[in-house]
């Protein structure tokens, strides 16, 4: 079983222009010697968006809430929406619209221009808005490659159900990765998995993830056990590091692939109890691409002199050519 080694959560939320209301749960420019780029490898930041109420926007059409036009380069960033939309517009044109339960993948690879905002239908009416942006690395053969997007709705990811001695205790959706027999609807550029996942019911659930990969999972919303250790909304666990005998052990390729147990479990209630809401999470897990990381703002490239160019070429025009 692949051991906890931290739960983290006790970071402060603050705003992302004025429509996404988040914790910046871990990032690539921390230099925390416990939790750090080498332990998240190949993500690089994650933004939690708690469970938020926003009242209806009268100037939704003028004035949405969120982020106007702005710079990526050398990753992708990956938007789950769980409740409320998201707009988003880029520098080439395109335009596109994530309704709940969708998740956005765009690759920015030699850079884009985009904006993120609430959207119309979602603006004019306003309530419950929860989202999480990742952001994953790009390895350095990949990071000049056409930006694209993938979108990707709650209807093209596979569904898995998650049981307790044949009982359904809760579903996954494969957002990316391998779940047994079952491949995720995104292309990634390495090894991800990428699993959003919803107990609704008691009993205890393994999962089964690569040896070498580094993996966490966020407890989206509600309460429950990993690994018999109590967790709620808003953390992050942080599991071991994977050795070098693990990534070696991997690398040779055995005819039954090396993986490690995560056990979850949706405790049982008193009879006086109420039954609590669905328990979401979304488990990450992916093979560290071990490469140098030269981040500043929105630019993640492999050397100094890399983005130091980036910026030159942001200031005169030449951003994404």
């Amino acid at each position: 079983m692949r051991s906890i080694k931290h739960i983290h959560g006790d970071k402060e939320p603050h705003w992302v222009g004025d429509g996404f209301y988040v914790k910046t749960l871990f990032n690539h420019l921390d230099d925390d010697p416990d939790f750090n780029h080498r332990h998240t490898d190949p993500f690089l930041l994650l933004d939690y968006g708690q469970p938020t109420n926003f009242a209806p926007n009268p100037n939704y059409k003028t004035q949405p809430h969120g982020v106007g036009q702005h710079p990526h380069k050398g990753f992708e960033t990956v938007t789950i929406a769980y409740a409320g939309e998201i707009s988003h517009a880029d520098s080439a044109g395109g335009y596109g619209v994530i309704q709940e339960g969708g998740v956005q993948w765009m690759t920015a690879g030699r850079g884009i221009m985009h904006e993120e905002f609430h959207s119309p239908a979602f603006g004019q009416r306003g309530g419950p808005f929860s989202m999480v942006q990742l952001w994953v690395n790009l390895p350095s053969a990949h990071k000049l490659t056409e930006p694209k997007y993938q979108t990707l709705t709650r209807a093209d990811l596979p569904i898995v159900n998650l049981t307790d001695n044949g009982n359904e205790i809760g579903k996954a959706a494969i957002i990316a990765g391998e779940w047994q027999d079952t491949t995720g609807a995104a292309s990634t550029f390495t090894p991800i998995n990428m699993w959003d996942i919803a107990l609704h019911s008691a009993g205890s659930t393994t999962l089964q993830v690569p040896n070498s990969h580094n993996v966490m999972i966020l407890v989206q919303e509600g309460t429950l056990l990993i690994n018999d250790t109590p967790v709620s909304a808003g953390s992050l666990i942080q599991f071991a590091t994977p050795t070098d005998t693990d990534i070696n052990a991997a690398n040779e390729q055995p005819a039954t692939p090396v993986s490690d147990s995560i056990k979850l479990t949706y405790p049982k209630l008193s009879d006086d109890e109420q039954a609590p809401s669905t328990v979401k999470l979304l488990l990450l897990s992916g093979e560290p691409i071990g490469e140098p990381v030269a981040g500043y703002g929105p630019f993640v490239m492999n050397t100094q002199a890399e983005l130091k160019q980036t910026f030159r070429d942001y200031q005169m025009g030449n951003f994404g050519k």
